[in-house]
């Protein structure tokens, strides 16, 4: 293949390169795209065949950022990339999440894609191009894909929409959004943003897919000029139509009753199982043995036409909802005993147990990937056993899912934690129950154990799935959505919120030509759903606890002199580790505008206090002017030497002393007497201090 390059001219007069024909060329596709010092190689694979009875896609989408790219080594005893970053494990799901709907679904041969970044640019947001390069290395290749697509992500800067904006302008933006979309509609969108409203963010997905269009025309001439426009011929589904309506004939009306009953969860499942095995013992033994795969693509077709038909027809839902219902809600905090803070949010069938641990700066989320270095001082973890489905399956380490939807329930919260708060906070939401949008549980449950630990939020913070069945002609936006209705559905969206605006969003498409006008009453419908749900949140917990509890730990935040940390700190860290021992307190230490920040962590007041005395006394710095009650060490024929400090001694002249006249200093002090005193002089030569006594003693009137 030639070497051939395409270009992309962005709005703001930067320039994406597009390459193909010159690296990885055994891949079925392959392009290398530029943007300033960027560049990421994108490569994809398909193989000729699918295997036998897999009725999916498998599709594995790996994104992954090679230290070298920017010149460093690999962190860790092993010099070498290991497991992926939960960064990294972000940017695949927003790849994938918009490419898999766009495959066709017939097609079930196993495909990879591997986005690599081997050059960073610190002014390059590489999110920015990983839909693209995606996009891209299908396009090159006889790969069957409904595309083109790409992803662009927005910031705003004064009131600026900015497309694909650098990190020093995404710290200024209150808004950080990924779109996803082919040039004819939208499919993803991800982000967070500072309570902005509905009308905003429909405006930021119309910016963000206008620059997607001109990426996709791009694709179009660079697919052409390759001449790879037809792609690969497949067979990878048998079909038999004679059974297939056979199972819609028998199964279609029962299935449509079951929806109709409005049972629970579990209930429904066996109902619909009883009809699938009612129908089962119509066939023979052979017939069931050779048909068996496509008579479950069968019987999910059927009920999913039930349940999408009992909607649109009656506007009725699987458990007796109308489209706009919220299930019921009930909340509980401070549920557990010893946590810092905890929470319990039930809506329907979904539950979080969530709670709140609060630490200082040593229990940051440090973070040393290859484009993102630093710490986090709040952050979320989401978990998702099985036994929350009644499932029993292997559990494999965190898995992609738990990643993102932590990452998501994160992002909504974290704009609201107050800036003046002293913690690391760490949130750690467990699932004990799921049937439709834990995630916005989280979010829920999230708000209330913040609460409870005594954590200032801004406005507290609720969350909603909204989902939709639309037929073409007709549409249903659901409010609430149960898991079925997600699985059956044809949109997945949550928004996350304050009463005042939203905070970040998460939509995926599943069906091409999405309308605005749908967009627009999903996200007017949100609202509703979420002031409702923020209502609960607040008749459990209104306003933040303004006392901590007994057993949280209790943090001091003081600042010293740069040049007294080393005293502080000691030989070999000998000081410090003293005096957490000796005040059963935790300390740490770090420079900050050309100054000590101290954080002091203990159980109770008393330590703290002892913690930070000893403190001030290792960092004391006498400032002529100020007031000091010292101790008198010795007493001289010419006045008294008085320690106002850890090691700092005074002169206090026997003229100093009284405004009358002392002839004997010993009259007046003794070694060990306590006497307040100011610090007048500090001589610039010898550094030796002078004080007096007599300055803050009332002067007697002349006779």
């Amino acid at each position: 293949m030639k070497e051939i390059l395409k270009k992309i001219e962005q709005k703001d007069g930067r320039t994406i390169e597009i390459r193909t024909g010159k690296l990885a060329k055994q891949a079925h596709g392959s392009v290398e795209l530029r943007m300033g010092n960027s560049v990421l190689l994108a490569t994809v694979v398909s193989n000729k065949e699918a295997k036998d009875d897999v009725d999916f896609l498998p599709l594995t989408v790996d994104y992954r950022e090679k230290f070298a790219a920017d010149g460093r080594f690999p962190g860790g005893f092993l010099k070498r990339e290991a497991r992926p970053t939960d960064h990294e494990i972000l940017i695949m799901r927003l790849v994938d999440r918009i490419l898999r709907p766009l495959f066709p679904s017939d097609y079930h041969a196993e495909t990879q894609i591997m986005l690599s970044l081997v050059s960073h640019d610190e002014n390059v947001c590489p999110e920015a191009l990983a839909g693209l390069g995606a996009s891209a290395a299908l396009a090159v290749s006889d790969i069957p894909f409904n595309g083109p697509i790409s992803e662009v992500r927005v910031g705003r800067v004064n009131g600026e929409l900015i497309a694909n904006p650098t990190p020093a302008q995404l710290e200024e933006s209150d808004i950080d959004m990924v779109i996803g979309a082919s040039a004819d509609s939208v499919a993803m969108v991800e982000g967070e943003m500072d309570e902005i409203s509905e009308a905003e963010m429909v405006e930021a997905i119309k910016f963000a897919h206008d620059e997607i269009k001109t990426h996709c025309a791009v694709q179009l001439e660079l697919t052409k000029s390759v001449g790879t426009e037809t792609k690969r011929e497949y067979s990878h589904e048998n079909h038999d139509k004679e059974l297939e309506d056979n199972v819609m004939a028998y199964c279609y009306d029962k299935f449509y009753a079951v929806a109709k009953k409005a049972s629970e969860k579990h209930a429904r499942s066996n109902d619909f199982k009883a009809i699938k095995d009612a129908f089962k013992e119509t066939l023979s033994e052979v017939e069931l043995a050779e048909k068996s795969f496509m008579l479950g693509a069968y019987f999910k077709k059927a009920e999913k036409k039930a349940v999408r038909d009992m909607v649109l027809n009656e506007n009725v839902r699987l458990d007796g909802r109308s489209p706009s219902d919220i299930r019921p809600i009930w909340c509980e905090i401070d549920y557990l005993p010893r946590p810092h803070g905890s929470a319990l949010f039930t809506r329907g069938e979904t539950q979080s147990l969530t709670t709140v641990t609060l630490g200082t700066k040593m229990d940051e989320n440090r973070i040393d990937g290859v484009t993102q270095v630093g710490s986090e001082r709040f952050y979320l973890h989401y978990n998702f056993p099985p036994f929350s489905t009644g499932e029993a399956r292997p559990i494999r380490g965190v898995s992609r899912r738990e990643i993102g939807h932590g990452n998501l329930a994160q992002r909504a919260l974290s704009r609201m934690i107050d800036e003046d708060n002293p913690y690391t906070v760490r949130v750690v939401s467990d699932i004990l129950e799921s049937n439709g949008s834990s995630s916005m549980a989280t979010v829920c449950a999230g708000t209330m154990a913040l609460m409870d630990a005594g954590v200032q939020l801004r406005k507290p913070v609720s969350g909603i799935a909204m989902g939709l069945i639309t037929d073409g002609s007709n549409f249903a936006v659901l409010s609430d959505i149960l898991g079925d209705e997600d699985f059956l559905g044809d949109m997945d969206f949550k928004v996350c919120g304050t009463k005042d605006g939203i905070t970040a969003c998460q939509m995926d498409i599943k069906i091409e030509g999405l309308s605005y006008e749908i967009l627009t009453q999903a996200l007017e419908q949100s609202n509703a759903g979420r002031l409702h749900i923020l209502g609960k949140l607040t008749d459990t917990i209104s306003e933040t606890r303004a006392q901590l509890k007994p057993h949280v730990p209790k943090i001091h935040v003081m600042f010293i002199p740069k040049d007294t940390i080393g005293a502080v700190i000691g030989p070999g860290g000998k000081i410090i580790q003293q005096l957490q021992s000796d005040t059963d307190t935790t300390i740490t230490i770090e420079e900050i505008d050309n100054q000590g920040k101290v954080e002091i962590l203990g159980t109770t007041q008393e330590l703290l206090d002892n913690a930070i005395s000893e403190i001030k006394a290792l960092t004391f710095t006498p400032e002529v002017g100020d007031v000091y009650t010292g101790t008198v060490r010795s007493v001289m024929p010419y006045g008294a030497f008085v320690n106002i400090g850890k090691g700092t001694d005074g002169l206090l002249h026997i003229s100093e002393i009284n405004w009358e006249r002392v002839e004997n200093v010993e009259d007046v002090l003794k070694e060990g007497d306590k006497v307040e005193v100011k610090l007048t002089e500090i001589d610039a030569k010898s550094g030796k201090l002078r004080l007096s006594r007599k300055v803050l003693l009332p002067k007697p009137e002349k006779k």
